[in-house]
């Protein structure tokens, strides 16, 4: 099985979210369509914008709080690095 964080942001790139999932075509979903409340429905966080792949759900885990501490340049940089123009990374997906 893989383990999945990814960073999700709205169209006008305001709030970063990051999250840990073991599937990560059925969350981008799920964030598209606002099937649960809370942050990323509030901010309509529909676009995926960066995703890493861990074999172990606890590293993943880990990575995700590291992530999460951050400054936002530093996670911008990130997201740039591989995605320059922030491609929706999710329409790639299957769900």
């Amino acid at each position: 099985m893989e383990f999945f964080v990814y960073i999700m942001t709205n169209t006008a790139k305001t709030p970063l979210y990051i999250g840990v999932t073991n599937n990560l075509g059925r969350r981008v979903y799920e964030h598209q369509q606002g099937l649960q409340e809370g942050f990323t429905k509030k901010y309509r966080l529909t676009k995926l914008v960066y995703y890493e792949i861990h074999p172990y759900v606890l590293n993943a885990i880990q990575r995700e709080k590291s992530l999460k501490r951050w400054y936002r340049e530093w996670k911008i940089r990130l997201i740039e690095k591989d995605s320059p123009h922030w491609e929706d990374l999710g329409r790639n997906l299957s769900f």
